[in-house]
């Protein structure tokens, strides 16, 4: 039975890997199941310097999810080098880092220091971020922006790119083809939705930060329709991602179009989650006489589908003034 997928140059030895900002850096998770399992192993983000984050409280149950406002802490370049790398590299999977910046130069850095670290095997740019030098606009919002944010990154590493995209868009369809024609290897579909809990005893908001993003069960069928929709536009692989907590939900992205796929929220309450995906999936192979798991990818039979319509292929101006 072959479980291995290719995201552009990585080979993965299975398509099941885990969302960015829910697995820390690997280690905090080494004690209660082998990394060595996971197709990959998805690091938390990193950006050039140090972040504290936001304050707390962070993070909210509410109905079938999660709200969180991190904030994006992490140690930086220099301190995810220093403290988490040593232990990464010894792992027999590939890792994948998370970046982001605030500037497309601060992008661009960042893929150039890891393009010179040995044996990173590829970098996911998270494209939900505010461009201080654009009046705030977030990069995953923007198409233009987030053009010339893969192309400048692309120009500054040889290592395989993935860009996880927004969902806050009108049409996921031109962010998609715009990663893919600067040079993106791979995407990665969704990123959280914006959202908002309310305490109405405290009339406060749940978060310190007011507002935050809104991960698990309940975005599942959101992040299903976009890996769908992407699926049919382009032609790189996509991880897909959004509300896994089973086999059978995993199964249902790669049937959408996805190559792989990655397991977020349930790594918070059920940390071998992962794992019992992969073990998961071979079941329903097996009973279905599968041997090769491509043979799942895209193979959702949907009457009547049709391409994405003409006015959704490119990115036009209007799309982006929609956004900000």
């Amino acid at each position: 039975m072959n479980l291995s997928v290719q995201l552009g140059p990585l080979r993965l030895q299975n398509p099941v890997t885990v969302a960015s900002g829910t697995f820390g850096y690997g280690v905090e998770y080494a004690r209660l199941l082998d990394l060595n399992q996971l197709g990959a192993v998805t690091v938390k983000g990193i950006c050039l310097r140090p972040v504290r984050g936001n304050p707390t409280p962070r993070t909210a149950e509410v109905t079938s999810g999660l709200l969180n406002a991190i904030g994006l802490q992490g140690p930086g370049v220099d301190g995810f080098i220093r403290q988490y790398w040593p232990f990464l590299r010894q792992l027999r999977v590939p890792t994948i880092i998370n970046i982001w910046g605030t500037t497309i130069e601060e992008y661009a850095e960042v893929a150039r220091r890891f393009d010179q670290l040995e044996g990173v095997g590829a970098l996911e740019l998270n494209v939900s971020c505010p461009n201080i030098k654009e009046g705030g606009a977030q990069f995953g919002t923007d198409c233009r922006l987030l053009a010339r944010v893969v192309a400048a990154c692309r120009k500054a590493t040889r290592l395989p790119l993935i860009t996880k995209l927004s969902p806050n868009v009108v049409s996921i369809v031109p962010y998609a083809r715009a990663a893919e024609q600067e040079g993106s290897d791979a995407l990665s579909i969704m990123n959280s939705y914006p959202a908002m809990a309310i305490d109405i005893e405290t009339r406060r908001p749940r978060l310190a930060n007011g507002v935050g993003g809104l991960t698990g069960p309940c975005i599942k069928p959101i992040a299903i329709k976009l890996v769908y929709d992407a699926a049919r536009a382009v032609r790189i692989p996509i991880i897909g991602m959004g509300g896994i907590q089973s086999a059978e939900d995993a199964i249902e992205f790669l049937l959408a179009g996805a190559t792989a796929v990655a397991v977020g929220t349930a790594n918070f309450y059920a940390p071998r989650t992962a794992l019992e995906v992969i073990e998961g999936l071979q079941r329903y192979m097996q009973r279905h006489g599968l041997t090769d798991v491509r043979d799942l990818i895209g193979r959702v039979d949907m009457p009547g589908a049709a391409g994405p319509a003409a006015s959704e292929n490119t990115c036009t101006p209007a799309e982006s003034r929609m956004q900000q």
